[in-house]
C-alpha cells in the first residue's frame, strides 16, 4: 500500500496480475470527508504520536461535539478497515500513530527525488536533473492537501512542497535549455504558461527568453523582458535580477551560445552582486562613500520619566560588548517608539556612520507587516546599494547588509517589529553598530538581545504628560486629572489622545471630558482622536490573531473574547479552557500568544489580567450572547470546584454532608459537573486554589446574585454555600460579608428557606469573627428557627453550639450553658462525635470563668474526642483553650507549650479564628514570661496576618497586645498610639472587657 499528499489525500493499492502483484499502484479516492481529514492529519505527523485533542481539532474545528471521542473512535475504526493491515494504526495512551514505511508516502520519494536533483543541478549533470526532475514531478496531481478545511493544518507543508515544486520545474529547464535539441520549441508554451501564472518569478522570464531567442524568435525574447522591467519597476521600484539581464545580454548580441553558461542558474539565485559596469565579483561602493544615514524621526515632544530603563538602555548600548541589541516590549500605546527615539537621539553622537530607522509595520492599523525581504531590500537601498545590486534571495541580500555594515558604527531603529523572524535577518554583522527593536512581543526568541518591558506610567508621570502635551497648566493636583490618569490607565496613547482633545477645545473643560469617560459604556470611544486611536492599535493584535491559519492563535482570539464576555479581576487557564471548551493544553498556548502580544499580563504565575483598555476592547468583542454564556458556565464550574474545597477542607461528616446536600434553588446538572473537576490532593492544595480564585468567585456572586434568570441567580446560592467554609477559615472577612450578603438575596427572593437558613448561619459566623456577637445571635437564632421549621436535627444542633457560643461571649452564661447542653443532647443522638467534641470545647470555655481546672478537663476530653476521629481543628483548638484556662490560672510557662502545640497541630489547614486566638495567647504567655522580643516578632506576624485579611477586630486585639509590649520598653507614646487604634478598631463590637482596659490605659497619666 501507498499513501498520498501531493494532491488530495488518497490510498494507493497494489495491483495483481496472474495473483501475483505487479509493482503498479491504483490510487482510490477516500468517500468519507471525515476519513479523509483524519488520514492526512495522522499523514502529516506519520511515525509519530497524533493527539487526541489534535485529531478532533482537525475534525471538528475548535468546536468538537459532546460525543467527538465516540465519534473520533468510530472514524478510526472505519479508517483502519481502509488499510492493508489495520495493525499500521495503532492505539497509544496519547493519541494514534500511523505507521509508514520508507518509500509508501508519495511526500517522502517526491523529497528524495528533490535532493538527487538539487545535486545533480548543482554538478551540472543536466540529464540527470531531467530524470530526477520527471520522477518528482510524475508524483504531484494537484495542490497538497487540496479539499480539506483549514482545521486540518499542514499549511507551512503545502507551501513548502508547492516551492519545491517551482524549483524543480526550473532545474528542469535550466537543463533542456542546456542540453538543447527539438525539446526546445516545446519549452516556449510551457514557460509562456508558467510565466502568466508566476509575473514576478523572474527565472521562468530568463528561460522563456533563452527558449524564445534559441529557437529564433529574438523579437519576443526582447519583448518578455521589456514586459517583465516594466511590471517590476511599476510594482515594486526594482530592476530584474542578474540572470535575466545575463540572458537579456545574450539576446542583444545574437549569441545562441552552448554549453555549460546557458544552463547555469547561479545567476538567477542571486549569488552575485555586479557593480555599475555590470563586471562580477566587484563589491558594491562603501556606504561610508555616501552620506551618512541620518533617518531618525524627530524625538518625542513631551517624554516624560522612564529615567531608569533609559539609563539601562544606554549601558546596554554603549557598553563595550560586541552586537548591543535592545528589545523594547511592552502593550498597544505604553510608548515604546517614544523611548526608543528618545534613546536614539541622545546616543546618535555615538554612531558616527548613521542612524537607520525602519517601520517594521508589526502592528500598524491597516498594514501588512513587513516581510524580511522587504526589509532588506529598504534597508540596502538606504545604505545607497543600487536595486540592480540587490540579490533576489533574502539570504543573500542579509548577507550583503551584514558586510555593508561590518566595517561602521551604525545604530539601527527598528519600529514594531513583529517577531523575531522578521528582525533576525536585518541584524547588523558590525560590533560597532547597535540595533533598538520596539514590539509588543518580547522577542524572547531573538538570542544575544537585551529585553526592557514597559508598564504604563506612574500616576505622577502620566499627571505631568497630560498637563504638557494638553497645554493646560491648571491640570496640577486637580481631581480631574486624577481621575483622566486613572480612566486612561495611565497608557501614555490614552493620555495623548486626552491632552490632545483638551488642546482641540479650549471650551472643553478636563472634568467633562472625565465625566464622559466615567459615564460611557464606550470608552474606547472617546479615545480616539486624528490618527491616533486606542481601539485601533488593540484590534491589530487581536484582528490578526482572529484571521491567522494557526490554532494557537485563532484560540488565543476566542479567549480574549470570552475574556471580555465574563470580566473578571484575574484569570487561569482551568476557567479559560471551560469558557472556550478547549483543553488546558490548547489554552495555555493561546493564553502564551495573548501575552506575546501585549493584550494580556501575567500578574502572578499562572495568573493572567488584561489593562483596563483591553478589558473595555475585550468587552466590545464579546456579544451578549457570549457574555449570558460565560457567565453560566463560570458559575457552573466555580460551584463544582468550591464542592471539591469543601471536600479537601472540611473533615468527613455532618457538617460536610449538610453542606453538599442541595437547597431547592440549585440547579440541575451540578453534581454532572462536580464529576468533571478532579478532586484536590489536600487541604492545601484546595486552599491554594481558593486564594487564586476567591476575588472572581466574589465578583459574580456581586454581579448575579440579582440576576433576574433564576438558574444563574440559583448558581450564586450554591456557589456562596459551598464556598463560605473556605472564605470563613481563612478569615477572608470582606468577602463573607459579599457571599452572605449575595446568597441571602437569592434565597429569599426564589423563596429558598434552606439557602436562606444558610446564609444566616455564614453571616452570623461573620459577624462573630469581628467582634459582633449581638448581631451574630440574632442571625444565628433566625437561622435556627428556620432549620427548626424544616426539622433539620444536625443543624439545630449547630445552631444550638453557635447560641451557647455566642451568649458566653455576652455574658449570658446560664443561658450559654442550657443551649450548649441541648446542642450536646443532639449531637449524642446524631452519633455526631465532631459535634459532641466541639460542644465539650466550648463547655469548657464557659466553666473557665469560674473553674479553670475544670475547664481543663473538658478540653482534654474534647482532645481525647478530636483525636479518635482524626479532626485537626478540635485538636488544636483544644491545645489553644487549655493554654487560655492556664493563662487564666496564672501559669504562662503551662500554657506557651499548648499554644506552640496548636499552632503545629493546625500546620496548613485553615483555621483563621482558631490561629489568630491561638496566636494571641502565644503572644501574652510570652509576654507574661518575659520574652518579649519573641513576642514583638509573633505580635508583628499576627497583625500583618490581620491587616492582610482586612480583620480589624483581630488586629485591634493584636494593637492591644503590642501596646503592652512597648510599654514594657518603655515607649509609652508608641504604646498609646497602639492602644488609640485599637480602642477606634473596637468601638461598636461587643469586646467589652479589652474596651474597657484600653479605656483604663488611655486614661491613666503618661
Amino acid at each position: 500500500m501507498r499513501f498520498g499528499l501531493l494532491g488530495p489525500p488518497v490510498l494507493f493499492h497494489g495491483m495483481q496480475e496472474g495473483g501475483r502483484s505487479s509493482g503498479r499502484y491504483e490510487a482510490r479516492a477516500i468517500a468519507s470527508p471525515k476519513s479523509r481529514v483524519l488520514l492526512a492529519a495522522l499523514l502529516l505527523d506519520a511515525g509519530r504520536v497524533v493527539s487526541v485533542e489534535s485529531l478532533k481539532d482537525a475534525l471538528w474545528g475548535g468546536e468538537p461535539p459532546v460525543s467527538a471521542q465516540a465519534s473520533l473512535h468510530n472514524h478510526i475504526t472505519r479508517l483502519r478497515r481502509l488499510l492493508d493491515d489495520p495493525g499500521r494504526l495503532r492505539t497509544v495512551p496519547s493519541g494514534y500513530v500511523l505507521r509508514i514505511d520508507e518509500g509508501e508516502l508519495d511526500v517522502h520519494v517526491f523529497d528524495a527525488h528533490v535532493t538527487q536533483a538539487r545535486a545533480a543541478h548543482t554538478g551540472r549533470d543536466w540529464r540527470r536533473v531531467v530524470h530526477e526532475c520527471a520522477g518528482a514531478l510524475a508524483l504531484w496531481r494537484g495542490a497538497p492537501l487540496a479539499g480539506l478545511p483549514p482545521e486540518v493544518g499542514g499549511y507551512a507543508f503545502a507551501q513548502r512542497l508547492g516551492e519545491a515544486r517551482l524549483l524543480l520545474l526550473e532545474w528542469r529547464y535550466d537543463a533542456e535549455l542546456a542540453l538543447g535539441g527539438p525539446r526546445l520549441h516545446e519549452l516556449v508554451p510551457e514557460l509562456a504558461a508558467l510565466t502568466g501564472e508566476y509575473p514576478l518569478r523572474e527565472v521562468y522570464h530568463r528561460q522563456l527568453m533563452l527558449a524564445l531567442h534559441r529557437t529564433g524568435r529574438q523579437a519576443e525574447a526582447l519583448a518578455v523582458h521589456r514586459e517583465l522591467r516594466t511590471r517590476l519597476v511599476g510594482r515594486l521600484g526594482i530592476e530584474p535580477g542578474p540572470g535575466v539581464r545575463e540572458a537579456h545580454v545574450e539576446v542583444l548580441r545574437g549569441a545562441a551560445g552552448e554549453g555549460d553558461s546557458k544552463g547555469d542558474s547561479k545567476g538567477s539565485r542571486g549569488s552575485n552582486v555586479l557593480n555599475g559596469s555590470g563586471e562580477p565579483g566587484r563589491p558594491s561602493p562603501s556606504p561610508t562613500q555616501l552620506p551618512s544615514p541620518a533617518q531618525l524621526p524627530p524625538p518625542p515632544t513631551h517624554f516624560i520619566g522612564r529615567n531608569a530603563v533609559r539609563d539601562a538602555l544606554h549601558r546596554t548600548l554603549t557598553a563595550p560588548d560586541p552586537y548591543p541589541t535592545a528589545v523594547i516590549s511592552g502593550m498597544a500605546g505604553v510608548g515604546k517608539s517614544a523611548l526608543a527615539l528618545h534613546v536614539a537621539h541622545q546616543l546618535a553622537e555615538r554612531f558616527p556612520d548613521g542612524q537607520l530607522h525602519l517601520h517594521l509595520h508589526g502592528a500598524t492599523p491597516g498594514m501588512t507587516p513587513l516581510t524580511p525581504a522587504q526589509a532588506l531590500i529598504t534597508l540596502l537601498r538606504d545604505l545607497g546599494t543600487e536595486p540592480c545590486r540587490i540579490p533576489e534571495e533574502p539570504e543573500a541580500a542579509a548577507a550583503l547588509l551584514r558586510s555593508l555594515l561590518a566595517p561602521t558604527r551604525t545604530l539601527l531603529v527598528l519600529d514594531d517589529a513583529a517577531s523575531a523572524a522578521q528582525v533576525r535577518p536585518l541584524l547588523p554583522g558590525g560590533a560597532g553598530c547597535g540595533v533598538i527593536v520596539t514590539s509588543r512581543s518580547p522577542l524572547t526568541a531573538l538570542d544575544g538581545a537585551a529585553r526592557f518591558p514597559l508598564a504604563p506610567l506612574s500616576d505622577d508621570e502620566s499627571a505631568e504628560l497630560l498637563r504638557r502635551a494638553s497645554g493646560r497648566d491648571g491640570l496640577d493636583g486637580t481631581d480631574a486629572a486624577r481621575l483622566l490618569v486613572e480612566l486612561t490607565g495611565r497608557l501614555p496613547l490614552a493620555l495623548r489622545v486626552v491632552a490632545a482633545r483638551l488642546a482641540a477645545r479650549r471650551a472643553l473643560t478636563p472634568d467633562a471630558l472625565a465625566g464622559q469617560l466615567a459615564a460611557a459604556d464606550d470608552r474606547l470611544h472617546h479615545l480616539e482622536y486624528d490618527d491616533l486611536s486606542v481601539r485601533r492599535s488593540l484590534a491589530v493584535a487581536h484582528d490578526a490573531l482572529a484571521a491567522s491559519e494557526r490554532e494557537a492563535d485563532r484560540d488565543a482570539a476566542r479567549t480574549l473574547r470570552r475574556i471580555g464576555a465574563l470580566d473578571l479581576p484575574t484569570y487561569g487557564a482551568p476557567l479559560l479552557a471551560r469558557l472556550a471548551g478547549t483543553g488546558e493544553h490548547r489554552t495555555e498556548a493561546a493564553l502564551d500568544r495573548l501575552l506575546d502580544v501585549a493584550l494580556l499580563e501575567e500578574t502572578t504565575y499562572g495568573r493572567y489580567a488584561p489593562h483596563d483598555l483591553v478589558r473595555d476592547f475585550a468587552r466590545e468583542r464579546a456579544g451578549e450572547q457570549d457574555t449570558a454564556g460565560s457567565a453560566e458556565t463560570a458559575l457552573h464550574w466555580y460551584a463544582a470546584v468550591a464542592e471539591r474545597v469543601l471536600a479537601a477542607i472540611v473533615e468527613p461528616g455532618p457538617d460536610r454532608d449538610d453542606r453538599r446536600r442541595p437547597t431547592p434553588s440549585q440547579p440541575g446538572g451540578h453534581a454532572a459537573h462536580v464529576v468533571t473537576v478532579v478532586p484536590f490532593a489536600g487541604a492545601e492544595e484546595a486552599i491554594a486554589w481558593g486564594d487564586g480564585e476567591l476575588e472572581n468567585v466574589v465578583a459574580l456572586a456581586a454581579r448575579y446574585a440579582d440576576d433576574p434568570a433564576e438558574q444563574r441567580a440559583g448558581l450564586v446560592a450554591t456557589l456562596a454555600r459551598l464556598i463560605f467554609p473556605y472564605a470563613h477559615r481563612r478569615g477572608r472577612v470582606a468577602e463573607m460579608e459579599v457571599l452572605g450578603q449575595a446568597g441571602l438575596r437569592v434565597a429569599r427572593r426564589l423563596g429558598d428557606a434552606a439557602a436562606e437558613a444558610y446564609a444566616l448561619v455564614d453571616l452570623a459566623g461573620l459577624h462573630f469573627l469581628t467582634g459582633r456577637q449581638t448581631d451574630a445571635l440574632a442571625l444565628n437564632d433566625s437561622a435556627l428557627a428556620i432549620w427548626r421549621r424544616l426539622d433539620h436535627p444536625s443543624w439545630i444542633r449547630r445552631c444550638l453550639n453557635n447560641r451557647g457560643l455566642l451568649l458566653d461571649g455576652l455574658g449570658r452564661r446560664a443561658e450559654a450553658g442550657e443551649a450548649l447542653e441541648r446542642s450536646l443532647e443532639y449531637a449524642r443522638r446524631l452519633d455526631d462525635p465532631y459535634g459532641e467534641a466541639v460542644t465539650h470545647s466550648h463547655l469548657g470555655n464557659l466553666v473557665e470563668h469560674s473553674d479553670p481546672r475544670a475547664a481543663i478537663e473538658r478540653h482534654r476530653r474534647s482532645l481525647a474526642l478530636g483525636g479518635e476521629i482524626g479532626a485537626v481543628v478540635v485538636r488544636h483548638s483544644a491545645h489553644c483553650n487549655i493554654g487560655y484556662a492556664h493563662l487564666r490560672l496564672g501559669q504562662p510557662a503551662a500554657a506557651l507549650p499548648h499554644f506552640e502545640e496548636s499552632l503545629r497541630i493546625l500546620g496548613g489547614h485553615a483555621d483563621w479564628h482558631g490561629e489568630s486566638r491561638t496566636r494571641l495567647g502565644l503572644v501574652r504567655a510570652l509576654r507574661l514570661l518575659g520574652r518579649d522580643g519573641r513576642a514583638a516578632r509573633e505580635c508583628a506576624e499576627l497583625l500583618g496576618r490581620a491587616d492582610a485579611r482586612a480583620d480589624l477586630y483581630t488586629g485591634a486585639l493584636a494593637r492591644h497586645e503590642h501596646g503592652l509590649l512597648l510599654r514594657e520598653r518603655g515607649h509609652i507614646g508608641e504604646a498609646r498610639e497602639e492602644w488609640g487604634s485599637a480602642l477606634a478598631a473596637l468601638e461598636g463590637t461587643d469586646e467589652q472587657a479589652v474596651v474597657r482596659e484600653l479605656r483604663e490605659l488611655l486614661a491613666r497619666p503618661v
